[in-house]
């Protein structure tokens, strides 16, 4: 795992930053590294927005009806 280190954070950051891992129950270095997780996870982008993407590459292949497949199985 990588290391890195922060300069020069302006003092309401830096505060804000303390207040808010106090109530999370976590340290500075902890929640620094939660919301730099959460914010990877953001970039990345959502399930829903993956699944779209998903749907839109598939769309134009010709792909048979599982469940049309299934019945005939069972009608066997």
């Amino acid at each position: 795992m990588k290391a890195m280190s922060l300069r020069n954070v302006p003092e309401n950051v830096y505060n804000t930053l303390q207040e808010m891992a106090k109530s999370n129950r976590r340290s500075l270095q902890e929640q620094v590294k939660f919301l730099l997780e959460q914010e990877v996870k953001l970039r990345q982008g959502s399930s829903i927005s993956k699944a779209v993407a998903w749907r839109a590459r598939l769309n134009n292949r010709n792909l048979s009806d599982s469940v049309a497949s299934i019945r005939e199985d069972r009608a066997r």
